[in-house]
């Protein structure tokens, strides 16, 4: 049943938790995952004075992180999952890998685990599989030093939890956690930006994100236009073409080309009539 009721809190939209007396018998969700998921909390300032443990055993705060002025990539797992969160982890190094940006130069990536019985030496060993998967694809490679896994009591855990809106909860038989997965993007100032859910994250959608959460200070001239013509959806947690805004861009580009026709037409014609009238 802890499976199953895993399995299905993959990927939690916003506000799951709905009146049972409403829905379908065949919607009503499992009673494993009652007041499991995730709720977006969009603009929510994250607790920067929260103190917890890296995967070298230092003390640090959830702040530090924020330090540098560059986005973070947060999510919440705990590293001895026997499922979900292993798979979110290799979700999350594959679609890292594909990008352009590096951890540690570009944004930073803080892993928290919500398991109290963790040690560093989980999160150690936990950052040894996942730095080594990311590099296998990674243009520029990273030593870990931008990916960062951290343990910490319950009473930290509870306060980050509360404040992203990740709901969970451990199952008593087994001592293992249900839980949903995904991963929040959080600006420089500690604003939650965008959520995405799941356990594989399309590159496309992050690095997207990662240069609207850091207003434009990473990415280049085509990534701008990306983020003109796609916009983030929070009900599905994807960016989504925009219409209207391709219909203006293509209707510019038309202009342009247009424009740049009769402009060369005109000094042919001009030039050819020169022509004529040096002749005679």
């Amino acid at each position: 049943m802890l499976t199953l009721a895993a399995t299905c809190a993959v990927a939690q939209p916003p506000s799951s938790f709905q009146d049972k007396s409403s829905q379908p018998a065949s919607q009503v969700r499992p009673s494993a995952l009652t007041n499991v998921g995730i709720d977006q909390r969009l603009n929510q300032q994250v607790p920067f004075d929260l103190e917890f443990k890296d995967e070298t055993g230092k003390t640090v705060k959830l702040g530090d992180y924020f330090r540098s002025g560059r986005p973070v990539i947060l999510n919440l797992v705990y590293y001895t999952c026997p499922m979900l969160c292993g798979e979110e982890l290799a979700g999350e190094a594959s679609g890292l890998s594909m990008l352009k940006f590096t951890p540690g130069k570009e944004y930073e990536v803080v892993s928290v685990s919500f398991n109290p019985d963790e040690t560093p030496k989980d999160a150690a060993a936990a950052k040894q599989t996942y730095i080594a998967r990311i590099n296998e694809h990674l243009e520029h490679k990273t030593n870990g030093e931008g990916w960062h896994f951290l343990t910490g009591q319950q009473p930290q855990i509870e306060q980050l939890t509360d404040a992203v809106g990740f709901h969970y909860r451990r199952d008593p038989a087994s001592g293992q956690f249900i839980h949903a997965t995904g991963l929040m993007i959080v600006t420089p100032a500690g604003r939650i930006a965008q959520y995405y859910y799941g356990v594989e994250f399309s590159p496309k959608d992050i690095r997207l994100g990662l240069i609207e959460a850091a207003r434009g200070n990473i990415g280049n001239v085509v990534d701008e236009v990306l983020l003109y013509c796609y916009h983030y959806d929070p009900k599905t947690g994807r960016y989504g073409a925009v219409v209207t805004n391709i219909v203006r861009l293509a209707g510019a580009a038309t202009m342009l080309i247009l424009g740049g026709f009769l402009i060369v037409m005109f000094r042919r014609d001009s030039h050819c009539s020169e022509k004529e009238t040096g002749r005679a």
